[in-house]
């Protein structure tokens, strides 16, 4: 699971739609995520800390939560299919019960914001959906991996199997030859 933080929302050039984009601890990956033009509001709002007059969708949620003593322990973007992501949120109530509820991104990224909550994504995620935000130190990565590939012999393999095998020894950890 990889903890990822919201970046910022922004307008798809092409569509019009609004994108919420989350970015990995180190700023090394983005995960764009096209939403609605509410959940976008929502979002923003949330993020500026913005009043509304009458409570939002994401507000009465909330306000059933506290009524039935549940509190939102983290939300994970666990699958990505033909373009659209999904999402669970994790609740525990005040009895310590875990409970699982399917969602939308949008509406969870919305509650995880409101509470204070992580947003995880599964590694599968990452992989499929998230686009580099650092190529430099992506190509020099790449290039040190495919220096590291040609210089391997096949002793090599040898040694670290051998390696491998005193460590399982008793004792082992006792011998530095």
């Amino acid at each position: 699971m990889i903890e990822m933080f919201i970046m910022g929302i922004a307008i798809d050039t092409r569509s019009g739609s609004p994108i919420i984009i989350l970015n990995d601890q180190e700023n090394r990956k983005a995960l764009p995520i096209w939403i609605g033009q509410a959940e976008a509001s929502a979002i923003i709002k949330i993020l500026e800390n913005i009043e509304t007059p009458r409570p939002m969708t994401h507000d009465l949620i909330n306000s059933i939560l506290d009524t039935v003593s549940c509190k939102i322990k983290k939300i994970e973007i666990n699958d990505l299919n033909e373009n659209t992501y999904y999402a669970t949120i994790f609740l525990t109530d005040k009895n310590g019960k875990d409970y699982e509820i399917d969602s939308r991104p949008s509406d969870a990224i919305t509650l995880a914001l409101k509470n204070r909550a992580p947003i995880f994504v599964t590694p599968n995620v990452v992989m499929d959906g998230t686009i580099s935000t650092d190529m430099e130190r992506d190509q020099q990565e790449s290039e040190d991996f495919k220096k590291f590939l040609n210089n391997i012999k096949p002793s090599d393999f040898k040694k670290l199997m051998k390696e491998d095998i005193n460590l399982d020894e008793p004792g082992a950890e006792e011998n530095d030859n």
